[in-house]
């Protein structure tokens, strides 16, 4: 960005012109891809359904039946907002396409309440349903420390045996938005390290955790709700969305995706389970003992770990009074990694001894850059001297 506003016009044409070639490149490439596994040639997207999106518009009106309504784009009666007119079709909420065709975003008829619905095979993730509902059982639905996402129930799909769809809360992926300051930072991992000890102290190893699977709340966090598709414009496609810093309006945190869980019997005091590769290529596990059933909490506590040092250690800076805990975490011999109880109390320690100014510190990223770190930084100051304003307003004035 530097670059391209500091240097001469014809230095600006020649980078233009550079990155226009290097897309053009990689858009061959990927076609050369498209060609050689499905046997035809690429056609970019006209905004017509494609065949998974096709599928949920044959669930609409049972889905309305159920209390749930999609977007307008996968009404049986849709017909494109952009026909007949000269609005470019990427300008239109209802040219927007799911990125995951077993993930869909609804609203709850009821109460307004924009949900998540998601596709499970049973005969391949026959546990997943289960466990989301046994975090919602009554006793520990209601608990702070559950940080598991809520089932809200578990629907059959008419003349599909082998689907279900799982209702759940629409959440945003945890690191969308920028991480503020520190103080948020923590907030977000002390939350993660209690939600996992939580799953851990009911006996339900998670056995994929990665970024992908870490979401939040941000009902309170945006001013106007969010596409579900484009998160940085409003739901209505009508201008960008603006939302508030997780200190400003603070978010709860949650776990998602139990495909690959596993609930054990609480008499079992080591179970054992063949390893299973989740999104996290890198369990040491994985590669030295692939076919020696292993006690699958440890790789919770290394998917924990690799996860902060992936996300803030080795991207961001200022986190090194985190690398002794994590450096533990995710050493390759699972016997010698801390439980999730003990990692807990380690973090708690070293929370505790942060400062306030540390905790109110702006989070930088390491490759940041010059502009980035004064614009960035422009913006955290004017935060957080509003707020010592709004502070000092507030406290009553003695008369005179």
């Amino acid at each position: 960005m530097i670059q391209t506003l500091f240097t001469s016009k014809s230095k600006r044409d020649e980078i233009k012109a550079k990155k226009a070639a290097e897309l053009e490149r990689l858009e061959a490439r990927m076609a050369q891809k498209y060609l050689a596994v499905f046997g035809v040639e690429y056609e970019p997207p006209t905004g017509a359904l494609s065949s998974y999106e096709t599928w949920w518009s044959q669930q609409y009106q049972w889905l309305r039946g159920q209390g749930y309504l999609l977007r307008p784009r996968y009404a049986p009666e849709w017909v494109p907002s952009w026909e007949g007119s000269k609005r470019n079709s990427s300008d239109c909420e209802d040219r927007q396409i799911l990125r995951f065709w077993k993930i869909m975003d609804a609203t709850r008829l009821s109460d307004g309440l924009y949900v998540c619905l998601k596709v499970v095979k049973k005969s391949v993730f026959p546990y997943e349903a289960d466990i989301g509902l046994y975090f919602m059982s009554d006793k520990l639905a209601s608990d702070p420390k559950n940080h598991c996402v809520p089932s809200f129930e578990v629907l059959s799909v008419p003349d599909e045996d082998n689907k279900q769809i799982i209702v759940m809360p629409l959440l945003l992926n945890f690191v969308k938005l920028r991480f503020d300051t520190f103080g948020e930072v923590m907030e977000c991992l002390r939350q993660l390290f209690e939600g996992f000890l939580f799953m851990h102290n009911h006996h339900v190893a998670h056995r994929d955790c990665t970024w992908m699977n870490i979401m939040m709340d941000t009902k309170d966090l945006y001013a106007e709700p969010y596409h579900p598709v484009k998160p940085h414009m409003k739901r209505d496609y009508s201008g960008y969305a603006s939302h508030y810093t997780r200190t400003q309006r603070p978010s709860k945190y949650y776990i998602i995706d139990f495909g690959l869980s596993r609930r054990f019997d609480a008499s079992e005091e080591n179970p054992l389970e063949y390893p299973i590769i989740g999104g996290d290529k890198t369990v040491p596990e994985y590669q030295k003992y692939p076919n020696t059933p292993l006690d699958p909490f440890p790789t919770d506590v290394y998917n924990l770990g690799n996860l902060i040092r992936e996300q803030f250690l080795n991207t961001k800076t200022g986190f090194e009074f985190l690398k002794s805990l994590i450096d533990d975490m995710v050493q390759d011999d699972p016997s010698k990694r801390p439980t999730m109880g003990q990692a807990v109390e380690r973090f708690d320690s070293i929370l505790q001894n942060l400062s306030t100014w540390k905790l109110r510190s702006r989070v930088t990223a390491r490759d940041e850059g010059s502009f980035g770190y004064m614009y960035h930084g422009a913006a955290h100051w004017r935060r957080r001297i509003g707020f010592i304003v709004k502070r000092v307003s507030a406290i009553p004035r003695l008369p005179q």
